[in-house]
């Protein structure tokens, strides 16, 4: 893609989900969040294709030295840089897990007086827009563009 001062020409939402991955596995509410973030992805592709804003799916894996320092960063999302229950008026939380986990307090979500241990699509989805809607009305390189 070609840019121009202004930056790429296609604005792009970017969706960052970390978790514990020890010996290629992950703790069921992990597993079941990778497969909502799947299709939230897919959801936010079709969605946003047509606004031509590109969507990036980016799955990073936490190390169990790094986990044992901050079990609750482990299942943590971030939609171009903030927190996904930011971006809906929620806050995070803990809630003791299990399998790789052992029984560590890991990342929950409040959103909307429900609490979540793995994360909906439709929360992602939510989030997505919101973000979406936010690259939609900023400048993509303020410090060249001529004003109008």
């Amino acid at each position: 893609m070609a840019g121009g001062c202004c930056g790429p020409a296609e604005p792009t939402l970017t969706i960052t989900w970390q978790r514990l991955v020890e010996g290629g596995e992950t703790c069921p509410r992990c597993s079941a969040t990778e497969e909502e973030l799947d299709k939230a992805f897919g959801q936010l592709a079709a969605a946003l294709e047509p606004l031509g804003i590109a969507v990036v799916f980016k799955k990073e894996e936490m190390t169990a030295a790094a986990f044992r320092a901050e079990p609750a960063a482990s299942n943590r999302i971030w939609l171009n840089g903030r927190l996904m229950e930011d971006w809906l008026g929620g806050r995070s939380g803990t809630s003791v897990c299990c399998d790789v986990c052992g029984d560590e307090e890991c990342r929950t979500v409040a959103v909307d007086g429900e609490v979540y241990e793995s994360v909906p699509a439709a929360l992602v989805v939510r989030a997505g827009l919101a973000a979406a809607s936010a690259l939609a009305g900023a400048p993509r390189n303020p410090g060249c563009c001529p004003s109008p």
